[in-house]
């Protein structure tokens, strides 16, 4: 049994958009109507043409503040009151949440929610420790019953799952539905000797301040893509990094092309869809030592360990002058990466779609 509409919710930044643009396209074959809720900052001209291309999909656009940013519960509330009207006049058969807080409103249909980050896991594993209770408890609450309420909560990597079930307790848990990017989309050109990154430069979460601070000495040069400029205001640069401000999707995906190796030193990654693409593009990788990476990416890549800088220079310089072991790398990398095809990530999720909707219609027990 799968839906004949999915009213999926979104987040106008980063991989969140990336995740749900690539399940709207892989549902499409299955002749399922995609209602995409947005949420966050308004939508650019690339994400409207890319949005337009996808016949299955109709667009309801919205600038509601996200439960992790700052003073959001008024947004949060309002963007509840909107989508259970989306609800109510669209009548999709099924509610696809990419946040947590929103699975504890009365939907009418079965609910699931992927997790993609929260502060608390974030908080956890890039500063050790829980976030104030007095700015964020109201967070932790509502994510708790929004996980608790939901049908079903699945996550890219069972180490994410993990991560939730220890900080906000049991949940309906699924089993994991790896990201996934089409292959199609990267194309590996002539490679260059140069070095790669890319993802948010504002969050501490993808320590780019460690690979700014092993720059030094390197011999090739580094580049680093992304938007500098967090939600909440303000900016960050790293001088010892050439910065290439944010890319759309297509001139990031040339970058990664070119590039020779593609570093991520994250403190934090549910999944990782940056080391995906450029692994998809040629690149080798570089990445940090934590649980989610290794369990995409072992034996795949180098790994260091994510807060020493001596060993991500020693790393970039290793695979600079060691050819071979560059090209086997890019090679493991590149088979690796295949793996996680849209077929395999879409049959994972119409499976979840189906069990949900067959529950939907068992009989409730006098």
């Amino acid at each position: 049994m799968k839906p004949q509409s999915v009213l999926l919710t979104t987040d106008t930044s980063g991989g969140v958009w990336n995740f749900s643009l690539e399940l709207a396209r892989d549902l499409q074959p299955q002749d399922i109507e995609v209602h995409l809720a947005t949420m966050g900052k308004p939508l650019d001209r690339a994400q409207r043409a890319m949005a337009r291309e996808l016949d299955n999909v109709t667009i309801h656009e919205s600038s509601f503040r996200l439960e992790w940013m700052k003073d959001p519960w008024k947004d949060v509330d309002e963007a509840g009151t909107w989508l259970l009207d989306l609800e109510q006049s669209l009548q999709p058969d099924l509610i696809h949440l990419n946040s947590y807080s929103l699975g504890d409103l009365d939907w009418h249909a079965p609910v699931l929610i992927t997790a993609h980050s929260c502060v608390y896991t974030w908080h956890e594993a890039v500063r050790g420790r829980a976030p104030s209770a007095t700015t964020w408890g109201t967070y932790h609450t509502r994510v708790k019953e929004g996980l608790r309420r939901a049908g079903f909560v699945t996550a890219p990597t069972q180490s994410m799952l993990d991560a939730l079930r220890r900080i906000y307790g049991p949940f309906k848990a699924a089993k994991p539905v790896p990201n996934c990017r089409s292959s199609a989309e990267f194309h590996a050109k002539h490679r260059e000797p140069l070095i790669l990154a890319a993802g948010r430069l504002w969050d501490e979460g993808k320590n780019f301040r460690v690979l700014d601070a092993a720059a030094s000495g390197v011999d090739w040069p580094i580049y680093i893509a992304g938007e500098d400029r967090h939600p909440d205001g303000g900016a960050v640069h790293f001088p010892g990094l050439n910065h290439l401000g944010h890319l759309p999707e297509l001139e990031l995906a040339q970058w990664m092309g070119r590039a020779s190796i593609f570093v991520h030193p994250a403190l934090y990654e549910p999944f990782g869809l940056a080391p995906l693409e450029a692994a998809l593009a040629g690149c080798c990788l570089i990445l940090s030592d934590i649980p989610t990476l290794r369990e995409i990416w072992d034996g795949a890549a180098l790994f260091v360990p994510p807060n020493d800088v001596t060993a991500t220079h020693k790393a970039m310089q290793h695979l600079i002058t060691h050819y071979m072991h560059r090209q086997r790398l890019r090679d493991r990398a590149h088979e690796r990466a295949l793996q996680f095809s849209p077929e395999r990530t879409v049959d994972g999720y119409l499976d979840l779609y189906s069990t949900l909707l067959q529950g939907a219609l068992q009989p409730v027990a006098a």
